[in-house]
This record gives C-alpha cells, sequence and structure tokens, in this order.
C-alpha cells in the first residue's frame, strides 16, 4: 500500500480493513467528501473554495456468552500506517464493551453494487459554471435596485462505501447542494429570504429569487405592529419542511410504546392508525423519488433511536409515514421493531408530504381575507416531548395579508405550536415542491412539501429580530 491511505482507492482500504479485522463480525464505512462553495456579501463575490477529505468508520462486533458487543471507531484523515490500529481500537471498544442493547445479526444478501470498485464521484467549482455568471447578474439588478444580496451556495458530494464481513458490498454517492439568499435594504432594517436545495445547481436561478426578494422588500416598506396573539397564518414549504423533519425526529416506536412523545398513546401503547388530519395529507420517504435521490440501504456510522450499527446496509423502501390523515408508520431498528411488536421501518433520507393541492403560495394569499404570510422559521426548540410543543421565531419578514393582497410587514414573532396539532388544525394544503429547510439546512435538505394555511397560529410574544 502507499504511505498515504488517501491515495489508495476507497473500496481497497474497505477490503483491507476487513481482511485485518480479527472479530467475529466488522463493518466498514469509507466516506469520501469533497465540497465547493460560494460566499457573498454586498452584492460581490467574497470567499470561494474546494475541499476533500475521508473519513473511515469500522464497527467491530464481538460474540460473547450474554450477547455481541460491539465498538465503533471514526478517524478523518488516516494514513495506510494507521488502518491497523484504527480497526484494533475497534475491536478494543467492542472488547470492552458490554452486550449491545440493539445486537442483531449482520445484515446479509442485498446485492452488491456494481459500481462499488469505481473512483468516487468528486464536485469541484466547475458545479457552478451556469450559476455564478447568472449570480453576477443578479447582483448587477440588485446594485441597480437598492439592494444588497448577501448568501452563499455550497455544493457537496459524498461517495459512501460500505462493506462487511457477511460480504456486502455497496455503495453510494449523495450530492447535496443549498442555496441561501439574503437581500436587504441598504439602511439594513429590511431583510427578505430565500433559499433552493438542489442536486448540480441546474435547476436555481438567482435572478429569479432576487425579483422574488425584491417584492418582499417592498412589501417591508410599510411597517405594522402587531401584538401577540393567534393569527390565521400561511407557512410556506420551508417552515412545513422545518416542522415535520422535527416531527420524524421524534416519531422514533421505542420512544412511543414507552410512554415518552407525542406518538404515545394515553394508557400504553401507540397513536398508530389514529387520524393526525382531517387533510389527505400523506407523509413518505422513497429513497428514488425524483429530484430528491438518497440512499436506498441503511448507513449507520452509530446507534440510538432509529439506528443500529448492525442495520448497515439494510434495504430502505418507500414509506408511507402518513397516509390519507392517518398515522401509519414510526422508525424502527430491527432491534426495536421486534422490541415493540411494529414493521420494520427504517430511517428516512427524504421527506414528502402531498394532500393532492394544486394551488401556489401566490393563490393561497389571494384567497386569505386576513392573516400573516411567513418567510421562514428559525432558532426552532422542543419545550415538551410529550405534546411535541416546539418553540422558535419567525425570521427575514412576516407580512400582513387582507383581502387577498399583502399589505405591509408586520413584526417578528415568537410562536409555540406542535407540528402534530398544527396538522390536525391545518384548513388548506397547497401544491407540492421541492423546499429548503431553512432551520435543518446544515443536516436534511430533501424535502418537498406544500404551504400549509393554519387559522389560530399561535405568535406567543412579539419578537425584536430583523
Amino acid at each position: 500500500m502507499s504511505s498515504s491511505i488517501r491515495t489508495t482507492k476507497p473500496h481497497e482500504i474497505v477490503e483491507r480493513a476487513l481482511e485485518l479485522s480479527t472479530a467475529d463480525g466488522c463493518v466498514v464505512i469509507a466516506d469520501e467528501e469533497s465540497s465547493a462553495n460560494l460566499r457573498w456579501a454586498g452584492n460581490a463575490l467574497t470567499t470561494n473554495g474546494v475541499t476533500r477529505g475521508r473519513t473511515l468508520t469500522v464497527i467491530a462486533t464481538v460474540d460473547g456468552k450474554e450477547g455481541t458487543a460491539s465498538g465503533v471507531v471514526s478517524r478523518s484523515a488516516v494514513t495506510a500506517e494507521d488502518l491497523e490500529p484504527l480497526v484494533r481500537a475497534a475491536e478494543a471498544a467492542a472488547r470492552g464493551a458490554g452486550p449491545a442493547e440493539d445486537a442483531q445479526p449482520l445484515v446479509t444478501g442485498t446485492p452488491a453494487s456494481p459500481d462499488f470498485t469505481d473512483a468516487p464521484a468528486e464536485t469541484s467549482s466547475a458545479v457552478f459554471a451556469d450559476f455564478a455568471p447568472a449570480l453576477g447578474e443578479a447582483f448587477a439588478r440588485a446594485r441597480a435596485g437598492g439592494r444588497e444580496l448577501y448568501g452563499f451556495a455550497n455544493h457537496e458530494l459524498v461517495s459512501t462505501y460500505l462493506g462487511t464481513s457477511t460480504g456486502l458490498r455497496l455503495r453510494h454517492d449523495q450530492p447535496n447542494g443549498t442555496l441561501e439568499l439574503n437581500a436587504k435594504s441598504p439602511d439594513r432594517l429590511r431583510s427578505a429570504w430565500a433559499g433552493r436545495s438542489t442536486r448540480d445547481f441546474k435547476d436555481v436561478d438567482p435572478t429569479a429569487l432576487d425579483a422574488e426578494l425584491a417584492v418582499r422588500l417592498g412589501w417591508a416598506e410599510r411597517k405594522i405592529d402587531l401584538p401577540a396573539g393567534r393569527y390565521e397564518t400561511l407557512l410556506p414549504p420551508t417552515a412545513v419542511a422545518d416542522l415535520l423533519i422535527y416531527q420524524m425526529w421524534s416519531a422514533a416506536a421505542r420512544d412511543a410504546v414507552e410512554g415518552r412523545t407525542v406518538f404515545s398513546k394515553p394508557g400504553g401503547g401507540t397513536r398508530l392508525g389514529e387520524r393526525l388530519s382531517e387533510l389527505p395529507l400523506t407523509l413518505r420517504s422513497d429513497p428514488n423519488a425524483p429530484g430528491l435521490e438518497s440512499a436506498p440501504f441503511v448507513i449507520a456510522h452509530s446507534s440510538g433511536d432509529d439506528a443500529s450499527v448492525f442495520d448497515n446496509g439494510l434495504p430502505v423502501p418507500v414509506t408511507e409515514w402518513i397516509q390519507g390523515g392517518e398515522l401509519k408508520r414510526l422508525t424502527t431498528t430491527r432491534h426495536s421493531a421486534a422490541l415493540t411488536g411494529q414493521p420494520l421501518s427504517p430511517g428516512f433520507g427524504n421527506l414528502t408530504l402531498d394532500a393532492g393541492g394544486e394551488k401556489s403560495l401566490e393563490e393561497m394569499v389571494a384567497d386569505t381575507e386576513r392573516g400573516l404570510l411567513l418567510t421562514c422559521l428559525w432558532y426552532i426548540r422542543e419545550v415538551d416531548p410529550a405534546t411535541l410543543l416546539l418553540t422558535g421565531l419567525t425570521r427575514d419578514g412576516v407580512y400582513l395579508v387582507e383581502n387577498g393582497q399583502v399589505v405591509g410587514e408586520v413584526n417578528n414573532f415568537r410562536f409555540n405550536e406542535s407540528p402534530v396539532d398544527l396538522l390536525s388544525r391545518a384548513s388548506e394544503a397547497g401544491r407540492t415542491e421541492k423546499t429548503l429547510p431553512r432551520e435543518w439546512s446544515d443536516w436534511f435538505t430533501r424535502a418537498a412539501m406544500p404551504a400549509l394555511r393554519i387559522p389560530d397560529f399561535n405568535m406567543s410574544s412579539v419578537s425584536k429580530g430583523v
């Protein structure tokens, strides 16, 4: 081998680590990561860069009289000389641990990826070949219109190679792009935000986003103070995504069975089968959803409530979490599925909410007699896990709608709401569209959501944020 593991092909590293293993079972995950980014402020590019990296995770399993233990060690910048010590460290961690509660036989039978031995996919600044000139045009338009644009574009590509001592050889390439654009007035008293999720930056138009933000800054020229209270509110797709992603992060079947979550039934059991919304809402995950493609098999670097290292390589099916408004599935590993008696439902790599609505957000505004139009949510935190009560702030524009027209910008608010409650009270869902969850964009970006109309959204207090 070369003196540096970085010059060796990822699949060879996986094979070598498996050869070195003396444990009863072994899983090796090599993540080849590359990223390219642009940042700008005041209508001018400020920085750009490209990064490369590799992270190697070794999971060793050791059988004992009382059960199977696991040890997990992950390291970046590993050299060839570090490989055997890394494998031995994982084995030592397993031998020093007690039996793993989530222990299961390592997965077998998942067909090998035909491209497992191919070189990793990589991104570069070339991903912005068409986007960058359009961004320059957006700068010129903003400058001419008296606006200042701030923001960033980031593209990541992770090629994951997964091999196991049970013969699995799997590979997945995950592109992930985010665009966030802020427009501000020169006095910085008005601000508007737009964001997009993309796989390749070929489907995002910064000039169109600038035009959208120009309209919003125009709305903000008139300021209206409103008190805290309950208001009919239009939640845009980005806000709906932020709320439902958090809901799914709180949807582990075991936690529900043990009476610790909003999906626990009073007196015991879960709320599976209960109707959560009168609207025909369907919440699903599909690894092959167009534009939202995600890993078709489990990639688990650690174990938790909704993931198990023993499940690595398990196929991920299409799953409907809510169907026609009814709660159908909660997330399970093989261990928690057996423990709770629930179907096996591995975690999700994307999320789509659909109610068959056809209206755009603009059309929903036109149908509003009086209400609030939000831009996005921010700083979301959990208040009560039993009800999934969340609190957070509005940001970058809350607008008052009267008789189908936006008449001005109102102050920001702190809200207190449970996404599960919101689904039960939603009176209308718009057209489902791909969106960027602003709050969770560092962790989860592959979402498609409709706008939702909430008749009585709880703005619990006034916020002084912009």
